[in-house]
């Protein structure tokens, strides 16, 4: 049956979720009118349905649908969602509120967002018990402690007594889920729960969730971009783009031969173990040389006075040459973004040096290093935040340039050129950051890089929050950058796939230290750190080979 095709189905027994000719409502004068256009599908108990799509392409909204959380702005017109004998397209609130953490529960994307930073994480599980009136105080403390310890959390009792800004990005991840599952429901939506997590953590998560699902025989819908997570853990899979249903079927259907243009774009788009061409000859001058850097936080007073002193960079050595892309891949935590400030001198070095143009710039004051720091430049991860929402784009990439000697006829030219070069037309020039996609920011955050005409370009999680077909037009855009304009490229990531893609050299860090090092046919064929074979073996779908 064609994904488009609008019929009426009568679920089985074993459905728990059917959607039917589903249909979500924008407000006017968006894209397009509807978010989610007559969409059609089942669940089954104990199945693991993954959703997929780019961004915008539905996905949340049919998740937001199911739990009765779309804004005011965006209503269901048509269509109707059956779970347990309740119509959830007409439900009033009262009846979604009985329903919620109960019987459907979800887990959002940012469990940073969706804590209460006020309460502890123990009160934070209990009160859902307590929104159901399930059990008595003493009861929903015993319960919370086996939760924490059932979602792999360590010393639950104690855990249990922190604020979510004590928690690492996993733990705080596992904490949601412990508050999804509080009243074991019967359907989980799961909305990109590992995006921002690295490998080993989003395979720990991952590995978590399929667990409880199988135990507790419960159906998961899994929202994700990542085909690599779809052949990791789906039961079935959706594909979805621009509100339409394109295609859906079987996990190893879709995946060994996906039948839709689009499906068959987006896992062409995947990022595979690439052992790297040698772009530059290993006589091409050596643009930075890193030497024994060394790079500790210490604990100040007050509050935060109990905190350990933390070594985030431990004599890291390392060199790059022109034209040529160094990456630094690791978990979080293994010292990658305090490397790159401390190279960047946004954090001070307690030891080492750091050369370049013949200078050791660690050793510079800031009014020393500021001729040099055009040279240097920095892609952010988030180009949302790093773009001013009150400047226009113009003055976002004039303004540095300016303020160096050019003029603002030579600043405009130049940013025009650069526009075109990354890829937007010149209206973009006169408008603001929030009139773009994250690629289309992206896009821009590189163009301000290289307004500054910088030999040293350091990249940091630049495309780990972008969709993988955006992903990939990134990654492109870099190579096409850095071969015609020779740059060196520092590429940070925790995403071993995008390293393999696009570095000749990756330095794997953990703690601080730096525990390998070598072309990516090495690191991948042949890992010497048990840490890397450990980084390797966690990257999600690693034996899935896409379909020619």
């Amino acid at each position: 049956m064609p994904p488009s095709e609008t019929t009426s189905r009568e679920p089985s027994e074993q459905t728990v979720l059917s959607v039917q000719n589903l249909t979500v409502r924008l407000p006017k004068n968006m894209e397009r009118e509807n978010a989610v256009e007559n969409i059609s599908f089942d669940m089954r108990k104990g199945e693991m349905l993954c959703i997929v799509g780019e961004s915008g392409s539905g996905k949340s909204v049919t998740a937001n649908a199911i739990m009765g959380l779309l804004p005011s702005s965006v209503r269901i017109a048509r269509g109707g969602i059956r779970f347990k004998g309740h119509d959830l397209a007409n439900a009033g609130e009262g009846v979604m509120r009985s329903l919620r953490g109960c019987s459907v529960s979800i887990i959002f994307q940012d469990p940073l967002s969706a804590l209460n930073p006020l309460m502890t994480v123990g009160q934070q599980v209990a009160e859902v018990m307590e929104a159901h009136r399930s059990g008595t105080s003493a009861t929903r403390v015993k319960a919370v402690v086996d939760l924490l310890g059932e979602v792999g959390l360590p010393e639950p009792e104690v855990l249990r007594h922190q604020y979510p800004f004590q928690l690492s990005g996993g733990q705080r991840q596992r904490v949601m889920i412990a508050m999804a599952l509080a009243l074991e429901p019967d359907l989980l939506i799961a909305d990109e729960p590992t995006t921002a997590l690295d490998v080993t953590t989003q395979a720990q998560i991952l590995a978590l969730i399929r667990r409880l699902q199988r135990e507790k025989n419960m159906s998961v819908m899994f929202i994700t971009h990542d085909f690599g997570v779809v052949a990791e853990i789906a039961d079935r899979v959706i594909v979805m783009e621009k509100g339409a249903v394109v295609e859906q079927g079987a996990a190893a259907d879709v995946l060994g031969n996906p039948s839709h243009p689009y499906t068959r774009r987006l896992i062409a788009a995947v990022p595979h173990m690439i052992e790297s061409e040698t772009k530059a000859r290993d006589d091409a001058p050596i643009v930075l040389e890193v030497q024994k850097l060394d790079k500790t936080y210490r604990p100040g007073i007050g509050f935060f006075s109990r905190a350990r002193t933390v070594h985030a960079v431990k004599q890291v050595s390392f060199e790059v040459r022109q034209g040529r892309t160094l990456g630094i891949v690791g978990e979080s935590g293994s010292g990658k973004s305090s490397l790159g400030r401390v190279l960047l001198k946004l954090l001070d070095s307690d030891g080492g040096s750091i050369l370049f143009d013949g200078k050791d710039i660690a050793a510079l004051s800031d009014s020393d290093f500021r001729p040099m720091r055009p040279h240097i430049q920095m892609i952010f991860q988030d180009p949302f935040a790093s773009l001013n929402p009150r400047q226009t784009i113009a003055k976002i990439l004039t303004v540095g340039p300016i303020a160096h000697g050019l003029s603002a006829r030579e600043a405009r030219a130049k940013a025009l050129h650069l526009l075109r070069l990354v890829g937007l037309d010149e209206g973009a020039y006169g408008r603001f950051p929030h009139e773009f996609s994250g690629g289309q920011r992206q896009r821009i955050g590189i163009a301000r890089a290289l307004m500054m005409d910088p030999k040293v370009l350091v990249a940091d999680e630049a495309v780990s929050a972008l969709d993988v077909s955006i992903q990939a037009q990134i990654l492109d855009l870099l190579a096409s950058i850095q071969k015609e304009m020779k740059i060196a490229m520092i590429f940070i990531t925790h995403d071993l796939r995008v390293a393999s893609r696009i570095c000749d050299e990756i330095l794997v860090m953990n703690r601080g230290e730096v525990v390998e090092c070598g072309p990516p046919s090495q690191i991948f064929r042949s890992p010497r750190h048990p840490y890397t074979r450990q980084l390797i073996s966690a990257i999600p779908g690693k034996k899935w080979v896409p379909a020619a």
